[in-house]
């Protein structure tokens, strides 16, 4: 009897090992029948259904982490009112932006950002930026703005969200005064070296002209390669060729000559961003009551205002 008994718990153990392993088995693992044929065995509907609301579930978690993602980059305008800063792309660039003697940062357009940062109810914060680098630098969101005297181009335009225009300007001829006579006719340019500011309108006027060049990182370091004669002339802004060079300037020798195109300024902010318009906004009625002449006029740039 006790063997009989025994025999039957064999049995028993056998056949409940058997279900057990059958219940754990994959839809690739095949199962053995009787007639030594192979049969895929499908998973069982309970296991489906747990992959399915796992699998749905993972989905559901990404979609809202997406929408969350995009309506917290929907506003520019939330995104810098909550951090309660407004972050001002710039180079050295008189008169737009350059400091004064106590380092802090003037200029038409660094005057114009923080009125603009105060309308909006923050503070404007001003950072030096490589210029060949300003696209990175806003995507990146390591600065809301790029607003230092930038040429509206179709390079400029098709990456940023720009603003009209409110400064017109021109890329113009910097040389020594005593060879002024050299950069008076396009055609005679090609025998010089120029300096330009990497990135900028007169690195594209460079280009467009095929006139051989060398890119610095900023405008005042294409003047500094004049005035010591490492470059024969710049390609530089009229507006800061107008502030910085001849009699009474710190760059008394140098003189501009041939201007070599027209072309317009705006401010830039990341694609999509409702900053423009509010920005365009601003220019309206900064110009309508005045206060945009009257920073114009500080900084000696009134005759090259665009009519808002």
């Amino acid at each position: 009897m006790k063997k009989l008994t025994t025999m039957a718990m064999a049995v028993t153990t056998a056949l409940m090992l058997s279900v057990s392993l059958a219940g754990c088995g994959s839809s690739d693992a095949p199962a053995a029948s009787a007639g030594g044929n192979t049969t895929p065995t499908a998973p069982s509907d309970s296991v489906q259904t747990e992959q399915g609301e796992a699998s749905g579930s993972t989905q559901a978690a990404e979609g809202a982490s997406d929408n969350g993602a995009l309506q917290a980059s929907a506003s520019d305008l939330d995104y810098i009112r909550n951090k309660g800063t407004l972050v001002v792309g710039i180079t050295d660039f008189e008169p737009m932006d350059y400091k004064d003697e106590d380092g802090t940062w003037i200029g038409f357009d660094a005057d114009m950002a923080r009125a603009f940062a105060e309308s909006l109810g923050v503070s404007a914060e001003f950072v030096e930026i490589d210029w060949d680098n300003k696209v990175l630098e806003l995507d990146g969101k390591t600065i809301d703005c790029v607003w230092n005297g930038m040429t509206l181009t179709p390079e400029v335009t098709g990456s940023m969200e720009c603003s009209r225009a409110y400064c017109n300007n021109a890329q113009v001829i910097v040389a020594r005064s005593d060879q002024a006579e050299n950069f008076q006719e396009k055609s005679d340019l090609s025998q010089y070296n120029f300096a330009v500011e990497a990135g900028s309108a007169g690195e594209q006027q460079a280009i467009s002209l095929e006139l051989p060049h060398t890119p610095v990182k900023a405008q005042s370091d294409a003047l500094m390669e004049v005035a010591a004669g490492t470059s024969d002339a710049a390609i530089i802004d009229s507006l800061m060729a107008a502030a910085m060079v001849g009699e009474g300037t710190g760059y008394a020798d140098l003189t501009y000559t041939i201007g070599l195109n027209d072309e317009e300024y705006g401010v830039g902010f990341r694609k999509g961003s409702d900053l423009a318009a509010s920005l365009n906004d601003f220019f309206t009625a900064s110009y309508q009551d005045g206060s945009m002449l009257e920073i114009a006029e500080k900084y000696g740039v009134q005759a090259a205002l665009v009519e808002q």
